[in-house]
């Protein structure tokens, strides 16, 4: 079934809060086989709401639609539906009595106008709303499918999943989509895209989706086939045609961050890692012990801003910042070596550069070196980066997670 999702709300347009129902609803929708091609956000405008309507009965076999249903005027929902497909509205006498009893166990005085959320369209099938007042309801018109949710996600995601999705099931869906998210780090969306071109302009089943995400590029691979295991075979196969390609920027699947995967591969490895931050200020400690869990592998951060600090708390020698600067290789490699061995840690890892606006004498603004280090072999990593003081200082943290858990994977 070709299926649309409206959501309505006035504070949806402003930015006042985010449209996460049809998120929801989009992933719930595709894996129970039905395939949405809209989504549309209209405010609390009659008119306007009337037209949205219109056109998604014009091209859609399915029409979800969100919010609208409470007691205010702006609550227009019901109202503009009845109006769109010729339904009268009517008390549903099971939802209004359960409104009544609310208010007559919690003891407040009711307005008149709560008895309008108990109204349904003429012949709906009645989903109840067992946290909230409004009930939702599903109806056919013209071989269309309507289905009105509440907006407050508490109550729309328990009613979908309980009444509304099994309800929908019963009309339609076709195969269930499966999803896997592939997740890229150190290539640029039209690199990877470059890369498979020929693989993204025939794809059928599974499809191949690009997205650029916040300094990394995601494929999201999808399937549709009634059998999880032909699914999970067509989506490994074609996630190994990928990986033949651009297997050396892949890091994760799905929803995993590099901070997470790097604490992975370290607890996987039985090894600890400890950091020395100059560039980034202490920014690479806090992104790995945002994850929970972090202690059993991390050892510490140590900020060492000023020169005078890398020289007292790590022991580099004053004449390597003196010959080649504090932004050098030299630098980044002495200061990761000191850091895992003052602590014992089975690797250090070391950031520094200049983040601007203005550079140190020795280097332009955006040049970083991140040094690995291990008992084997110290490794320094030169970067040319461009964009503000902030920009440059998290995406030097993202290289050196990917470049750090690049380097335990190979070491296993």
């Amino acid at each position: 079934m070709k299926t649309e999702i409206i959501a309505v709300g006035t504070e949806l347009l402003l930015g006042q809060i985010a449209n996460t129902n049809a998120q929801f609803l989009s992933a719930e929708l595709a894996s129970a086989g039905f395939h949405v091609y809209h989504h549309t956000t209209v405010g609390d405008n009659p008119d306007r709401l009337l037209e949205v309507m219109k056109q998604a009965s014009s091209r859609s076999e399915c029409i979800i639609i969100t919010g609208g249903l409470g007691p205010t005027k702006d609550d227009l929902t019901k109202e503009t539906a009845a109006a769109c497909i010729g339904r009268k509205l009517v008390y549903d006498h099971r939802s209004l009595d359960d409104i009544l009893n609310h208010y007559k166990i919690t003891g407040k005085e009711m307005s008149e106008n709560n008895k309008k959320q108990a109204l349904i369209l003429e012949g709906s099938l009645v989903l109840p709303n067992d946290f909230g007042m409004a009930p939702g309801m599903v109806t056919e018109a013209e071989n269309k499918t309507w289905m009105l949710l509440p907006g407050p996600p508490s109550e729309l995601k328990p009613m979908f999943r309980q009444y509304g999705l099994p309800a929908l099931l019963q009309k339609g869906g076709k195969e269930p989509v499966r999803s896997r998210v592939l997740r890229f780090f150190g290539i640029g969306e039209s690199m990877l895209e470059a890369k498979l071109a020929d693989l993204i302009e025939n794809q059928t089943n599974p499809t191949i989706a690009p997205l650029a995400g916040d300094f990394e590029v995601t494929l999201r691979l999808s399937a549709s086939f009634y059998s999880t295991e032909e699914a999970e075979r067509a989506l490994d196969e074609t996630e190994q045609r990928i990986l033949e390609r651009a297997g050396e920027f892949f890091y994760g699947y799905d929803d995993s961050t590099l901070e997470e995967q790097l604490l992975k591969s370290l607890q996987q490895t039985a090894t600890s890692l400890s950091a020395a931050e100059s560039l980034t200020g202490g920014w690479f400690g806090k992104s790995v012990t945002d994850v929970p869990g972090a202690s059993k592998s991390f050892m510490g951060s140590v900020v060492v801003y000023n020169n005078n600090m890398k020289e007292k708390l790590l022991g580099v020698k004053a004449e390597t910042i003196q010959k080649h600067g504090a932004v050098s290789a030299e630098c980044a490699a002495e200061m990761a070596e000191a850091v895992r061995q003052k602590t014992g840690s089975g690797f250090g890892i070391s950031f520094t550069g200049a983040a601007g606006p203005d550079g140190d004498g020795h280097a332009k603004p955006g040049t970083v070196y991140i040094a690995i280090s291990s008992p084997q072999q110290t490794d320094v990593l030169p970067l040319q980066l461009a964009g503000s003081r902030n920009r440059i200082r998290a995406l030097a943290v993202k290289h050196g997670l990917f470049a750090l858990h690049k380097r335990i994977v190979a070491e296993k």
